[in-house]
């Protein structure tokens, strides 16, 4: 699952059958994080893909809550790709 707000961008994987997150990334509590919005989502995706391996989690769903797939969702995508993730 995705989120934004005007200033950040937020990623969770989230299991549908138990209804718990699994694990979620922040992008205001990432350290050291400059760039732009779109620079700075691209890095929450790899944030979460590199979590996600490390707990065994190799594919997913992307729920992008009815944002469009452009932007700052693109590259949340894109990254979460880059580092290992299967949509």
């Amino acid at each position: 699952m995705v989120y934004r707000s005007l200033r950040y961008t937020y990623g969770q994987l989230i299991d549908d059958q138990s209804h718990k997150v699994l694990l979620g990334v922040n992008e205001r509590k990432i350290k050291g994080l400059t760039g732009t919005k779109s620079i700075r989502a691209l890095e929450v995706g790899k944030i979460i893909a590199k979590k996600a391996l490390e707990k065994g989690i190799t594919a997913c769903v992307f729920d992008r809550r009815g944002y469009k797939y452009h932007g700052r969702i693109k590259a949340l995508a894109e990254g979460a790709r880059e580092g290992g993730l299967k949509f």
